[in-house]
């Protein structure tokens, strides 16, 4: 009880540390810049403490919580005697970690769905396009794509094969989509990348890079444990682009087939009982 006290204690003072800079700025262009007062001051006063206690809480979970539960399952999923199945351990290969490859899409799948970040620029871009971006769909679009990346920063943690390899062909075919894409989802598809790297998805990715890192045999934590939030970035780009241009041509295929079925009908003779 006395650790969590004291780790509380240390992120409650270092988020007070980390928050006032920001304050100082806001209370600095508000009073000198714009020479204006505070609006609802009790509320922001209010506002900031809420935050101060909020992160402070955030952060005490994540090092007692989330981190040492991505370790511990990283280093479960990948102990040799699971893996194996009796087998000698010089015997497995990369394709024998599926069960990573899955917990690891599963992870980047729950995380992104539940992602506030996510959700607010969901539906902002639903009511602005006035439903014709689904703020479901793009969350399932985001979310499929951190999915993938996550499961490929798990193979790539695996196989131990570069980093700047999956960064050059992804953001090749993330130029090359930005080409084709509708117009309209090129700035949300990129924002959807960003947005992706947060609160909720950052903290059990990187707990899970670098338990993989530190349990997969020659594997090094700091040169292949970082990356999966570089990827987690990426993916959701292409996957965003790839949910608008299916939309696009469904819809066109869908007009073609009514234009084609208006001009039936008016090439077909009527009979008399239909005039």
């Amino acid at each position: 009880m006395t650790d969590w006290l004291a780790a509380l204690a240390d992120a409650f003072f270092g988020t007070i540390l980390d928050v006032l800079p920001i304050a100082g700025i806001l209370v600095f262009f508000q009073l000198i810049v714009l020479r204006q007062r505070i609006p609802h001051l009790g509320r922001v006063l209010t506002g900031f403490v809420y935050v101060i206690i909020g992160l402070a809480l955030f952060l005490v979970g994540l090092e007692k919580a989330l981190f040492p539960i991505g370790e511990h399952m990283a280093k479960q999923l990948t102990d040799p005697g699971f893996i194996a199945h009796g087998r000698p351990a010089d015997s497995i290969s990369w394709a024998d970690y599926y069960w990573v490859y899955l917990f690891a899409a599963a992870i980047g799948f729950s995380t992104t769905i539940a992602e506030p970040s996510l959700i607010a620029v969901a539906n902002k871009a639903s009511d602005l396009t006035g439903g014709s971006i689904s703020g479901w769909g793009l969350r399932m679009a985001v979310a499929i794509g951190v999915a993938l990346s996550i499961a490929v920063g798990a193979f790539r943690i695996v196989t131990g094969t570069p980093l700047y390899l999956y960064m050059i062909v992804g953001y090749s075919l993330v130029v090359l989509q930005t080409i084709y894409a509708p117009r309209m989802i090129i700035p949300l598809a990129y924002d959807s990348g960003g947005v992706t790297t947060s609160t909720v998805t950052v903290p059990l990715v990187t707990a899970l890079g670098l338990g993989l890192a530190s349990t997969v045999p020659g594997r090094n934590p700091v040169l292949d444990g970082f990356g999966l939030i570089a990827l987690a970035s990426l993916f959701p780009m292409l996957s965003v682009m790839s949910y608008a241009q299916a939309g696009a041509w469904l819809t066109a295929r869908r007009k073609k087939r009514e234009r084609e079925r208006e001009e039936f009908d008016k090439a077909t003779p009527q009979t008399g009982s239909e005039r």
